[in-house]
């Protein structure tokens, strides 16, 4: 086994896509026919969905062929929809899976190809171990069961960015099986109603990536880059346990957490190709079977391959390769290198937080809602910016949650910016809280701060806040003073308040605040007008009764 180094490439990814399927069953026998949602039936056939490969800017979405049945009469039977996925992620690792070229993004073309890559005579895989510690590690966060003895297999076809003419893969004795991944999904309006759902984990192999194909219509050719040939996927096989397109995304993206939290795959995903489908069944078009590329300039997906036909893959069992052995503690061969052995148990010991984990510790470290803590980890480093604004300040962790998800996340939104491209930094924010928290500001003041941070002027809250004179009213004797002078000023809504109208408080509260330039305290303010309309203590204007405001 090869010791290469674990580095991950600019741009490893894995994707997916799947239509949901409908099916009839009945004792014995089941019939599916695919459909998505309430649109035309275009095929018939077991209820597999279509995949996609989106490896650096390439994706790949097949359906399988489908067996014909006969249709049931209208009314007949009752339908369910049955979404499953194969899913393709690009492993993140130095190396290829059987060679010492590199993985590099964006490389020029067929810079990155050894003899083994190019199928040149005489040539021998030699495994990665990063690759296969890849697969252990993510088998291992969905509870499968890892097979101690795994084995590699041929999978031919013949397409000009194959130049081996066949695929090594795991096809007999994947290197995982028998796991489940849980995901949470709305049943209802309100995102604070959950469930928690668990789709089965059929396996998780290994496998080589294929070349790209350009196809130039221009010129009626096709150009081959082979640099994405041999890299290591790792294939998810979930089982059809799915009923919707919702699910599915859902379902695709706790994965994609977990596979970034393990650092396995970078799995930088797009969705386009659900969209594509769901418009082409409902303009009456069908889906077809067939390989298509993911161009990340257009933000679409193109077609590549036909696949129409029947496949025949002609598995046969790779003769250069060895069974692959692992081991755990227990059963360590004793005196050998472990340079050239996997250990499962020490794999096991190096696992990270999970994003269900993370989840429960956000809640019950910090207060906040199960539903904040889901959009802290969905939204790729938002959760880094969280806790970075926590380490920094002062404030209360669920002032912090409100900050972060409602003002910070909205401006992301309305600017379609990551939250790496963000012009305010965790440490702006944190003074910004803390001026808060101190109520050297007031909220409304907060909020002119971090639009001018947005800005990306250059300056902090506190040279912000100085250069608008935007710091609360500190002497009390000038608060005083105003509010004298505005109750002396519009004594016809004194009156109102003594008649028992409760709002006209908050009329004077605002008369106020306007004569302080928004730098006064409404809770300050409150309780010196209080006071001076009511000098003996008695009553109170905004919540006392009529009779009670007129003494």
């Amino acid at each position: 086994m090869q010791q290469r180094e674990a580095v991950s490439p600019d741009q490893d990814s894995g994707e997916t896509m799947a239509a949901p399927m409908l099916r009839w069953c009945c004792p014995g026998r089941r019939f599916a026919f695919a459909r998505v949602g309430c649109g035309s039936c275009h095929r018939r056939g077991p209820p597999t969905g279509s995949t996609s490969n989106g490896k650096r800017g390439q994706s790949s979405v097949a359906q399988q062929p489908h067996i014909t049945a006969q249709k049931p009469r209208k009314g007949e039977r009752e339908w369910a929809a049955v979404v499953g996925l194969e899913i393709h992620a690009q492993i993140a690792s130095n190396s290829k899976l059987f060679s010492g070229s590199q993985v590099c993004f964006a490389a020029p073309p067929n810079s990155l190809v050894s003899f083994f890559d190019a199928s040149l005579p005489g040539t021998l895989p030699v495994l990665n171990r990063r690759c296969v510690e890849a697969a252990v590690m993510t088998g291992l966060a969905l509870d499968c069961h890892i097979n101690r003895k795994s084995l590699f297999d041929r999978k031919h076809y013949f397409y000009a960015d194959l130049p081996a003419g066949y695929q090594i893969t795991q096809q007999r004795l994947p290197i995982a099986v028998n796991g489940s991944l849980a995901y949470s999904v709305c049943v209802g309006r309100k995102p604070s109603q959950v469930v928690t759902r668990t789709v089965r984990v059929k396996q998780i192999q290994l496998e080589q990536d294929s070349g790209k194909s350009l196809h130039d219509d221009l010129r009626s050719q096709t150009l081959i880059d082979l640099n994405r040939a041999g890299i290591g996927l790792l294939e998810v096989v979930l089982e059809p346990d799915m009923s919707c397109g919702e699910e599915a995304a859902t379902a695709v993206r706790e994965l994609q957490l977990i596979l970034q939290a393990l650092g396995t795959s970078q799995a930088n995903m797009a969705d386009y190709e659900i969209q594509r489908q769901i418009n082409e069944l409902e303009n009456g078009g069908e889906i077809l079977n067939e390989t298509r590329s993911f161009d990340y300039k257009l933000g679409c997906t193109v077609p590549m391959r036909d696949k129409e036909g029947k496949q025949d893959y002609r598995f046969m069992p790779e003769p250069n390769l060895p069974p692959l052995l692992l081991y755990d503690s227990g059963s360590l061969p004793s005196g050998a290198d472990p340079q050239q052995v996997i250990n499962i148990d020490q794999l096991r010991e190096r696992l990270p937080e999970l994003p269900h984990v993370t989840r429960q510790r956000l809640v019950q470290q910090y207060g906040m809602l199960p539903e904040h803590s889901c959009v802290l980890l969905n939204e790729v480093g938002l959760l880094e910016f969280f806790q970075n604004v926590i380490k920094e300040t002062r404030a209360e962790p669920k002032k912090v949650t409100s900050w972060v998800l409602n003002t910070f996340l909205g401006f992301l939104k309305q600017q379609n910016l990551a939250v790496s491209e963000s012009p305010v930094t965790p440490s702006a924010l944190a003074e910004l809280l803390d001026l808060l928290d101190r109520k050297a500001i007031s909220s409304s003041a907060a909020k002119q701060v971090f639009e001018e941070l947005w800005r990306n002027e250059g300056k902090t809250p506190t040279q912000i806040v100085a250069e608008k004179k935007l710091e609360l009213l500190q002497d009390p004797e000038a608060l005083e003073q105003l509010c004298r002078s505005t109750l002396e000023a519009h004594p016809d809504v004194v009156m109102d308040l003594k008649r028992g109208n409760p709002r006209a408080i908050n009329k004077l509260i605002g008369l106020v605040r306007k004569a302080t330039l928004g730098r006064a305290d409404p809770t300050a303010i409150k309780e010196v007008l209080e006071r001076q309309l009511h000098p003996d203590g008695f009553g109170s204007p905004c919540q006392g009764p009529a009779k009670a405001c007129a003494s």
